[in-house]
């Protein structure tokens, strides 16, 4: 089979890395494109995956317009050389519209309602997107369900094994407890309109938490002189090792907060955009979530006075997951099966049980 897969952000290169090492391990063809963002490109060359750039992309909705309608016409042309069978992404419109064009097969992922825009612009050139059980939207006769999140991809234990060589590179002495505060660029189509924490706010912040734990900021941002000292500075690879062992996450990005319910840590989304699985995480206590400031230093310093608040988060990371599915088991035998496996599960949701992660084949 030929799959031609576009990424979008870092995390898609998560999402799809061990999907892409499967199929090229059982013999099939991938041709993958990907958008110069944040570390995108630096994380598929750390793990040997090779790709064309489509680009930087644009700021704002009329350059965001300009940048579909290159995209769209780079993939159809790299599209007509591959000829693929399929294809693959989480809510890419270029990869939609071009599967249209060519009249090919679209399999989108996505897991974020709040995104209406890039919803409108991939959903009516998909032929099927698929969402974990708890996205609280239903996107219609095309749409299925799985009993799992994305961030399993990459962070399930038989996938992830933390590296704490880390540690030794931040010079954190054993069990020295720290904390990461995650600032985003707030460039996304969805977040027109949103702002995150106010340079004086963060300050307080640290402040607080400087009595606790060691502070470390990750900000796509250009941070303000008085925090450059407690900016974070490692290879884009060592990020989910440095998560498993902080004490705290706080953070304005959705990803990162949902990566850390994976791994077991304590977090603290701050954002007012939401979504099904930053709610389902919510409820089975594996992060907590504000939708402005309002509250955050008092869940912080609850958090980093509590001797067992990270093993009890473990605990709790590893009794939500007994229940979910192998997702990356599910995304290759889903791929490698369509349009049977389409047909199967609307037939029969109970079929992805055999990927139940107390049944991994």
């Amino acid at each position: 089979m030929r799959i031609f897969i576009d990424i979008g952000h870092p995390a898609h290169v998560h999402y799809f890395k061990n999907t892409i090492a499967y199929l090229n391990s059982h013999s099939h063809e991938v041709f993958i494109t990907a958008r110069d963002k944040d570390v995108t490109h630096l994380l598929l060359d750390s793990y040997s995956i090779k790709y064309v750039s489509r680009g930087k992309g644009r700021k704002g909705l009329i350059g965001k317009l300009f940048y579909l309608v290159s995209a769209d016409y780079q993939l159809f042309k790299l599209s007509k050389i591959f000829k693929p069978d399929v294809f693959l992404s989480f809510a890419s419109p270029y990869a939609g519209h071009v599967s249209w064009l060519i009249g090919k097969p679209h399999i989108a992922f996505t897991d974020t309602e709040h995104a209406k825009l890039g919803l409108i612009s991939f959903l009516p050139f998909s032929d099927v997107v698929l969402t974990p059980k708890v996205f609280n939207i239903d996107l219609g006769h095309k749409h299925l369900r799985f009993n799992g999140f994305m961030e399993q991809c990459y962070l399930q234990n038989n996938y992830f094994k933390p590296k704490n060589a880390i540690l030794d590179k931040l010079r954190l002495e054993s069990n020295e407890k720290f904390v990461i505060i995650r600032l985003v660029s707030w460039d996304a189509s969805h977040d027109i309109g949103q702002k995150g924490f106010s340079s004086s706010y963060l300050l307080k912040l640290v402040e607080e938490v400087k009595k606790y734990a060691r502070v470390f900021i990750s900000s796509e941002c250009e941070l303000p002189k008085t925090l450059k000292n407690f900016e974070l500075e490692i290879e884009a690879t060592e990020i989910h090792s440095l998560l498993y062992y902080a004490q705290l996450f706080i953070g304005e990005g959705a990803t990162m907060a949902s990566e850390c319910a994976i791994l077991g840590t304590p977090s603290i989304y701050v954002n007012t955009l939401t979504a099904g699985t930053l709610e389902a995480q919510k409820d089975q206590g594996l992060l907590n979530i504000y939708h402005s400031s309002e509250g955050i230093i008092k869940k912080t310093v609850e958090i980093l006075s509590d001797e067992k608040s990270k093993e009890r988060q473990q605990r709790r990371c590893r009794k939500s997951l007994k229940d979910n599915i192998d997702v990356n088991k599910f995304i290759n035998w889903f791929i490698l099966n369509y349009p049977s496996s389409f047909e199967q599960l609307k037939n029969n949701p109970n079929h992805m049980n055999k990927f139940d992660l107390d049944n991994i084949f």
